[in-house]
């Protein structure tokens, strides 16, 4: 039988309690999720993984100089069929275009919803 690879989601927030409990609502869609948080740490994880990644929910305000809006960018420009959603307290500007804003405080059936759209 041929091995099928596991979907994979990458997780920026610089709030640890929040990157964690949304690694476990990710990890319930059977997403082997990895995470970060910083945009800097992001792009080295995009580097060695980003073809394989179905999904990236990133915060706007992350630690170090990238930004979310930054960092989803970039990961359009190099990865167009990567699945991006941001997250922000205030609503953001300078989005790609096919990325998903969710604005805080957002529901966890809200980001089940949206992930559930590329697994």
């Amino acid at each position: 039988m041929p091995h099928t690879l596991q979907a994979a989601a990458l997780v920026v927030e610089d709030d640890e309690l929040q990157r964690e409990m949304i690694v476990v609502l990710l990890e319930e869609l059977e997403l082997k999720v990895f995470a970060c948080e910083s945009g800097e740490a992001a792009s080295m994880i995009l580097e060695e993984i980003g073809d394989t990644l179905r999904l990236m929910f990133t915060d706007v305000n992350l630690r170090g100089p990238m930004t979310g809006i930054e960092l989803a960018n970039r990961a359009k420009g190099e990865f167009p069929r990567l699945k991006v959603i941001v997250s922000s307290g205030r609503p953001a500007s300078g989005l790609p275009v096919g990325t998903t804003f969710m604005q805080k405080p957002w529901l966890p059936l809200d980001l089940l919803r949206e992930a559930k759209m590329v697994c």
